[in-house]
């Protein structure tokens, strides 16, 4: 049986931690800035965790 490809898409948007979990960025923060508050664009800077029920998902996308 061939080896599985993961996803390209993922591959770019999401990385794994030491420990296993799976680090996103924050939506939101791409355009239309002026409007939004510099407090919600310095925490929308941070990364996140992908929620546990999205990540057996996203682990199937990167073939972990």
């Amino acid at each position: 049986m061939p080896k599985m490809k993961s996803n390209s898409g993922a591959k770019k948007r999401f990385s794994v931690t030491g420990t296993g979990k799976i680090k996103r960025k924050h939506a939101f923060k791409n355009h239309i800035l002026t409007k939004k508050e510099t407090k919600r664009k310095r925490n929308l800077r941070k990364f996140a965790l992908v929620s546990d029920a999205d990540m057996p998902r996203i682990k199937a996308l990167l073939v972990i």
